[in-house]
């Protein structure tokens, strides 16, 4: 019998003409659990999808045991579902809206469809304790739709044990998680390997559960493999680090339309979806200028509260909120809104057209569209180019958005949410697939950006070193109600 579980020799893979893994030789013990970290775009999550058998390539791929391609399960780092009608034809404003929420199915409603056998124990977890042990318990009766960015990577994660997999792989499950969260999915993990469950972890951040024996870097496309205990959290870093144009950065023209002394104001606002209250008795105002971190657990709201200030969220119109000195209702349109925020958040790169290219993509920031409708003149070219050019994204500019790497997408929709220069940022965990490199090139250009032009910001994120230095107010969100902090 082999004493291996998986072995690789010499597997290469392309996409085009380009090699993305470049003859990886790896042999995964049968008692070794293993992660593959690496900066973003080195090809890690091709790596997981390839062993999965979703990509063609050269060398061989072995693996001990007769194993199918059921018997492999990816939780990819982007959730994706359907509708009652099991088609993907969500919008995605539709998660605000309770009416139109209705043809998405529940979180109990998939747990079932995961578990069509009704099996009551798998991978050693019993199936009635799941939803607790991953804190969905309270989401069973929750539309997929409404879920928030960590809310559903619990839920991939249930679904995938529920499959029984030979081989679970996970593209950063830690991302969009709380330390909570973290922690708890450290626990799960550690439990299903117990349960003798195979992981692979893809992972551009240090956080591993310590069931992890092996990590292997991915280096553009190659490989080096090294046991945890001789691994350094500094290998995530050692990329080159990118030089800022600075003198490009300070030649950008700032978006602004109009004069504004108050970019929000909020007087006891309430959310209410059913007999679930979301936001309870908010009060809040950010000053033109201010730089301000939003934080707290997942499920705490923050993306619903930053829905009614981006004009996704009809609800803003029941309640008394003032957005650039102009109440809403008053006779503005979303549009009017828009074009004065520039904004990125997870739920908003599920939603984007990936058939379209980098330069459409960045360019349709300029009219606040998910895709590329209208004709870009010259100045609006020159002016997606210069973002591109700054954020060191111009090589990919012809290249579709499909065919990048996670968190090479991340930074595309950063320069898309940057290319209006506009005076309200929004940015909710703008870095989730970034590697550290980038994370801190993109708090220097914020920083920059805010100082530069008196940018007023808006900075969600779980991670603490993620928050750039210009951030010195702080609004804490816990069961729907806020408060103001002196830090975090």
């Amino acid at each position: 019998m082999a004493d291996f579980f998986i072995k690789l020799d010499g597997l290469t893979v392309k996409r085009g003409e380009k090699e993305i893994l470049k003859d990886i030789h790896l042999t995964i013990g049968k008692n070794e659990q293993w992660a593959v970290a690496g900066a973003s775009g080195s090809g890690k999550t091709t790596l997981a999808h390839t062993l999965a058998g979703k990509h063609f390539y050269t060398g061989k791929l072995q693996f001990s045991t007769n194993i199918s391609s059921t018997d492999i399960v990816v939780v990819d780092q982007q959730h994706h579902f359907k509708n009652l009608s099991n088609i993907s034809q969500f919008y995605y404003q539709q998660r605000y809206n309770a009416s139109d929420a209705e043809d998405s199915i529940t979180v109990e409603m998939l747990l079932q469809l995961s578990n069509p056998a009704g099996k009551r124990i798998v991978c050693g977890i019993e199936t009635s304790v799941l939803p607790q042990k991953l804190h969905i318990d309270q989401l069973l009766q929750k539309p997929l739709i409404q879920l928030s960015n960590g809310e559903n990577k619990r839920l991939q994660i249930a679904t995938a044990v529920l499959h029984e997999p030979k081989l679970l792989i996970l593209d950063n499950p830690y991302i969009g998680l709380d330390s909570e969260g973290r922690k708890m999915l450290s626990a799960i993990l550690n439990t299903l390997s117990k349960a003798g469950v195979k992981l692979l972890l893809i992972s551009s951040t240090p956080d591993l559960p310590e069931c992890i024996t092996h990590i292997s870097l991915l280096e553009k496309g190659r490989l080096i493999t090294t046991d945890r205990k001789t691994f350094t959290t500094g290998a995530w870093n050692n990329q080159q680090k990118f030089n800022i144009n600075r003198q490009l950065l300070h030649h950008l023209k700032p978006g602004y339309t109009h004069s504004f002394e108050f970019a929000i104001r909020m007087r006891q606002v309430e959310i209410q979806y059913g007999n679930k209250k979301i936001l309870s008795n908010i009060n809040w105002e950010v000053r033109r200028g201010e730089r301000w971190s939003i934080s707290g657990p997942n499920g705490a709201g923050k993306s619903t509260l930053l829905s009614l200030v981006t004009g996704d969220n009809t609800k803003a119109y029941s309640n008394e909120i003032y957005l650039f000195d102009k109440k809403r209702g008053s006779g503005e349109s979303i549009w009017d809104i828009k074009k004065n925020i520039g904004y990125v958040s997870p739920e908003m790169h599920v939603f984007f057209d990936y058939t379209a290219t980098v330069f459409e993509t960045v360019a349709s920031g300029i009219f606040d569209s998910i895709g590329l409708f209208r004709h870009v003149n010259g100045q609006q070219r020159e002016q997606v180019l210069q973002w591109l050019s700054l954020l060191q994204l111009q090589q990919l500019e012809g290249k579709l958005l499909s065919r990048l790497s996670a968190g090479e997408q991340r930074l595309v929709l950063l320069a898309r949410a940057l290319v209006k220069n506009p005076p309200l940022l929004i940015l909710d965990e703008p870095c989730q697939g970034l590697d550290a490199v980038h994370i801190q090139q993109f708090r220097e250009i914020i920083d920059d950006i805010c100082h530069t032009f008196n940018t007023t910001l808006l900075y969600v994120s779980h991670y603490k070193e993620e928050i750039p230095s210009c951030v010195t107010k702080f609004l804490i969100l816990e069961n729907g109600s806020a408060r103001e902090a002196a830090g975090l």
